[in-house]
């Protein structure tokens, strides 16, 4: 089967050099992925062939595919996610029939909900607290600072690329990383837990003035917001894929963990069986369903409030660095425009009240300059804060979808078990299970709201705090102006 690719960037062949032009978007066909020197041979829907440089490409095989359309509609996709797990030696053998037939009809999910006897990987455990179930929390707080970017280039300077040094709490040892790395970290989380917990994207991706100081500012702050987030999650932060982005020791050790991670086959909804209740009693059905529909109202309408500030903010913003600063420039003009005329007058007792004047009119100028400037002092970080959070809201449908799915299959049970295809056994342990994945909703929902909280009371006090300076400086200014002025 031929493997395409999508182009990332337009590229343009040097004559002579058997290299093939692309444009930014086209789908090409790879013929020699073996060619070396940062190089692949593809051949474009002309039928022209030639090489392309490996990084201005993204490949879309068939498992690629797959995961941008989970991250969609993970619920309408049980059967296909199964066989993918099937395919690369995930179920036992006892669950083909003749022919390694497997039957349809939901049989993937029963066996989701049935067997997970033969997952080999530590249990991340859900235990009860004083909010209900919580993820078991490491005694260390782990964290890390993304800083230092520097302009790296390949292929004899055809490629230039900026790259980051990660430096975690943990070894305060940095490791470099390119966004690249960062994207096929985010891809492996969400492979691997985007089923159980909810994975938000990277900052986007951009091709022109991507090497721009304050667009590299920008990506960096971004970054250093997704990977502390990333940190603080205990099963996340603890997976052996994240502990290899924040501490390979050398080329050999990260690309040898990186193919580990991309063969790793508890992935999916697989991730549920390396989760344990402990001391815990099992859900029933009812209660499932009606813990998942309370997370699922309450994301939603969240969404909408955080989305509603955003538009109430971006709207802000754009006064402020737009018409209000105009405003205030008008009226210093105005000031300064009057006191010009009151001096054409003569009168020798006019210098104290035009010199007020002007200096009045200079302040609003001034007050002009700190509106436009504000919102980059409080504004900027509310919105970040918020823009993460519809991110990570966003994720939420599919992770709920999940369970939704699970909660449909446990109620067909009965009608299940008088048509044959399961046993009562088979059907009480596709109880036990959606019972451990509602408590790993639970835990994850009581993380989510110990994070918003910590968050929100965060970004409130800074914004309010460069509130409060903000009109403490403009009063002051006011209390400078209205001092020059004298009361006969």
């Amino acid at each position: 089967v031929s493997t395409q690719a999508q182009v990332l960037y337009d590229f343009t062949a040097e004559p002579g050099n058997n290299e093939l032009s692309v444009r930014e978007g086209e789908t090409i066909t790879l013929t020699n992925q073996n060619v070396g020197g940062g190089w692949i041979e593809a051949k474009n829907s002309r039928g022209e062939v030639g090489l392309v440089p490996e990084d201005y490409i993204e490949v879309c095989s068939g498992f690629r595919k797959w995961l941008l359309q989970r991250r969609h509609a993970v619920y309408d996709e049980w059967d296909e996610e199964w066989d993918d797990v099937k395919s690369s030696g995930g179920y036992a053998e006892s669950e083909a029939g003749e022919g390694g037939a497997i039957n349809r009809g939901g049989a993937h999910v029963r066996s989701h909900l049935t067997d997970w006897t033969h997952i080999q990987e530590s249990s991340n455990l859900v235990h009860g607290g004083e909010v209900g179930p919580v993820w078991a929390y490491p005694d260390y707080q782990l964290d890390c600072v993304v800083a230092d970017p520097k302009k790296g280039s390949k292929m004899y300077g055809l490629k230039s690329y900026i790259e980051y040094q990660v430096t975690p709490t943990t070894t305060n040892k940095p490791v470099n990383h390119r966004y690249k790395h960062f994207d096929w970290l985010y891809e492996r989380l969400l492979d691997k837990f985007g089923s159980a917990i909810p994975i938000p994207c990277l900052p986007d991706k951009q091709v022109t003035g991507r090497f721009e100081e304050e667009f590299i500012k920008m990506r960096m702050e971004r970054l250093q917001g997704w990977m502390s987030r990333m940190c603080r999650h205990p099963v996340i932060s603890s997976s052996e894929v994240f502990q290899l982005f924040l501490s390979y020791k050398d080329e050999k050790d990260w690309k040898t963990g990186k193919r580990k991670a991309e063969k790793d086959e508890t992935v999916g909804v697989m991730i549920f069986s390396t989760i344990e209740p402990e001391g815990l009693p099992d859900l029933d059905l009812t209660e499932v369903e009606q813990k998942c529909e309370q997370f699922n109202r309450f994301t939603r309408a969240m969404d909408d409030g955080v989305k509603d500030l955003l538009t109430v903010g971006n709207e802000h913003w754009k006064r402020c660095t737009g018409p209000l600063p105009k405003e205030y420039q008008r009226i210093g003009k105005a000031f300064q425009n009057l006191s010009s005329v009151f001096t054409s007058s003569g009168y020798e007792g006019e210098a104290a009240l035009t010199d007020a004047l002007t200096a009045a009119g200079k302040t609003y100028e001034d007050i002009a300059q700190m509106v436009a400037e504000q919102p980059k002092k409080d504004l900027h970080f509310l919105m970040e804060t918020n823009n993460e959070y519809k991110g990570l809201l966003g994720c939420f449908p599919d992770t709920i979808g999940v369970h939704k799915a699970a909660i449909e299959k446990v109620k067909e049970g009965d009608k299940l078990v008088a048509t044959g295809k399961i046993t009562t056994s088979e059907k009480t342990a596709m109880s036990k299970r959606a019972s451990t994945m509602s408590y790993a909703l639970q835990a994850e929902m009581n993380h989510f709201h110990s994070n918003r909280i910590y968050d929100y009371n965060r970004v409130m006090q800074q914004y309010l705090e460069q509130q409060v300076k903000f009109y403490e400086m403009i009063a002051e200014k006011l209390r400078n102006a209205h001092s020059q002025f004298t009361t006969m």
